[in-house]
């Protein structure tokens, strides 16, 4: 929501009683209020507060109403503040994220990536998964171990679901190597359409076909046909509701990778896909965040 933040400046003592009157009004209407000295020793100091743009001429008035209408002879001054994604803005500047092969860096970092053996770019910004939670870094650590067991008997998978995929940087991380077919949904129509551009972007948006689908329920996943490895980084307890549609669509020993869970979670997730026949591999946690990797058995 756009933002104006009205204020007043006054000498220090005459700020602090400014302060006094105010304070108790706004925080009750729980409006941001806030008192600073405008420059170190200037003895100048600033009351602020912070109110929707539709709400100006409201708050105005309040605080002529408890200052009086000349507001001791100070002048209440406007500034609209930016819309800003401080999401995005305070994670645009954090350093890349290694794991296994992969290296996961925002747009400013290209050139030192381009160097890396799979570097991935996503930048911060609407969808979950810029590599910097532990959640996906640990997903990208046991792909590695995956890609590195398929090297032997096992063979690359031959299709893929990224479930829950995010900004697509799981999809884009396996597309990158193996070079198959991907299919990556979302619950949220703008983390798919974030998904796909962030696919074009490196490279595999002829590979990754993102869609927005809640679970399972989308007709494209009987279409795509059972899937040799499953990302899904969700939460236990929609992982849980997904064991059953799942276990349907992973092709006899496929890889499924589940992220989103807690270390104590472990237990409920082993046992709700055990029952779908799925068996426990190995799990690992990256900054305190749990990765299982579930081996599926036959239908």
């Amino acid at each position: 929501m756009s933002q104006t933040r009205l204020y007043l400046t006054a000498r220090k003592p005459e700020a602090f009683h400014i302060a006094s009157i105010l304070d108790p009004q706004f925080e009750e209407d729980c409006i941001t209020c806030v008192l600073f000295e405008t420059e170190e020793d200037s003895g100048y100091w600033c009351y602020s507060i912070y109110v929707p743009n539709s709400e100006v001429d409201q708050w105005t008035q309040v605080i002529k109403d408890r200052l009086g209408n000349d507001c001791f002879g100070l002048e209440i001054k406007e500034e609209i503040i930016p819309d800003v994604d401080w999401v995005t803005e305070t994670l645009r500047e954090l350093s890349p994220v290694s794991a296994g092969r992969f290296y996961v860096h925002g747009s400013h970092d290209r050139e030192v990536a381009s160097k890396k053996r799979v570097p991935i770019e996503i930048d911060a910004g609407q969808a979950f998964g810029t590599g910097h939670h532990g959640t996906t870094a640990g997903c990208l650590d046991m792909l590695e171990i995956c890609l590195r067991e398929s090297s032997g008997c096992l063979g690359l998978p031959r299709k893929a679901l990224d479930i829950g995929t995010g900004s697509g940087v799981l999809a884009i991380a396996l597309a990158k190597v193996a070079r198959i077919p991907v299919l990556a949904t979302d619950i949220d129509p703008i983390a798919t359409k974030v998904a796909r551009a962030n696919c074009v972007i490196n490279g595999v948006g002829n590979q990754v076909r993102c869609e927005t689908s809640v679970g399972f329920n989308n007709p494209v996943f009987k279409k795509f046909g059972e899937a040799d490895l499953i990302f899904a980084n969700i939460l236990a307890r929609p992982l849980e509701a997904l064991a059953r549609p799942m276990s349907r669509h992973a092709a006899n020993g496929a890889q499924v990778i589940l992220s989103g869970l807690l270390p104590h979670q472990r237990a409920r997730i082993t046992a709700a896909y055990g029952r779908q026949g799925l068996i426990l591999n190995r799990w690992n946690i990256r900054d305190g965040w749990l990765t299982m990797l579930m081996r599926a058995g036959g239908h």
